[in-house]
């Protein structure tokens, strides 16, 4: 088994882990802040299986069944397990709603307090294990999931410092309002994702910006008289451009070739953290019909 793989095995086996210990405090203490909790390392668990899945077959070439490899069904992951999040937080902003209706009280503080600083603890572990694994392997997956993990660390630190607060102050509405604010803040970022994740299922191009700088690489080059079909897109870690390259019809292939191979070393260092793949064309004279550059 890789390192990477073994990172992603270990972050799954936590995230269970706690989630089952978080939903057995839960059942007890009814605080939305440890059920939010649960349900976050519920997620975890899920993102980290996936994670587990995608490095797998990322692992993979590409074959004559899948010329371009299987990172799309690594999109359509992430398109449903953004969808389960939005649900989820829509049930977290229910109940809150409904505690504050019924003023219900938290049970069981300190048993979750406790659990809280058990979850604190084993994912600061958990990141430090696996920035360890993100510098040794410089893999892409892990940089994000422990990044992933340092944002729970985080905000399972704030819910600690707030069943603290509720301890001394016995205000336990605090912890009804504090993950109402954050469940919309989770579902409007959710959002977000979702509509980035559906845009590369639909091959989106570029940005502007660098479709700009990738025309500027192109037009620097003087013995390219013009270009057409520029075409470009993106995949998991993958940025594709397609382009035709019009010469002088006397131009030798040779020359040519040179032209094409400078402007395919030039354009990856527009964002040097993707693969770029680049596909170039070259015409001794325009056939563009529709577009004229």
């Amino acid at each position: 088994m890789s390192f990477t793989k073994l990172a992603t095995l270990v972050s799954s086996i936590t995230a269970f882990l706690l989630m089952l210990l978080k939903f057995f405090v839960w059942f007890f203490s009814w605080s939305i802040s440890v059920l939010s909790s649960a349900i976050d390392s519920f997620l975890d668990m899920f993102v980290s299986v996936f994670n587990y899945f995608a490095v797998h077959n990322s692992e993979k070439d590409p074959d004559d069944k899948f010329n371009y490899g299987r990172w799309k069904v690594e999109a359509i992951a992430a398109l449903f397990e953004w969808l389960i999040i939005t649900l989820s937080w829509f049930y977290i902003l229910y109940e809150s709603i409904f505690k504050i209706i019924n003023k219900e009280t938290v049970s069981y503080l300190w048993i979750s307090i406790i659990v809280m600083i058990i979850s604190v603890s084993i994912t600061f572990i958990l990141v430090s294990f696996l920035n360890y694994v993100a510098k040794k392997t410089d893999n892409l997956v892990i940089k994000s999931d422990a990044l992933h993990y340092k944002t729970d660390l985080f905000s399972n630190s704030a819910i600690l410092i707030w069943l603290w607060v509720i301890y001394f102050t016995s205000y336990y509405y605090i912890d009804s309002i504090l993950w109402i604010i954050i469940a919309i803040y989770i579902i409007f970022s959710a959002y977000e994702l979702i509509k980035k994740w559906f845009l590369l299922l639909l091959d989106v191009a570029l940005d502007i910006e660098e479709v700009q700088k990738i025309e500027n690489i192109i037009s620097s080059q003087k013995l390219v008289t013009s270009f057409h079909e520029l075409r470009t897109r993106q995949s998991w870690n993958t940025k594709y451009v397609e382009v035709h390259l019009v010469f002088n019809p006397d131009i030798k292939l040779v020359d040519a070739h040179k032209v094409s191979d400078i402007i395919e070393i030039e354009i990856p260092k527009i964002d040097e953290k993707f693969t770029w793949s680049i596909s170039v064309h070259l015409d001794p004279y325009n056939d563009c019909i529709k577009c004229v550059n």
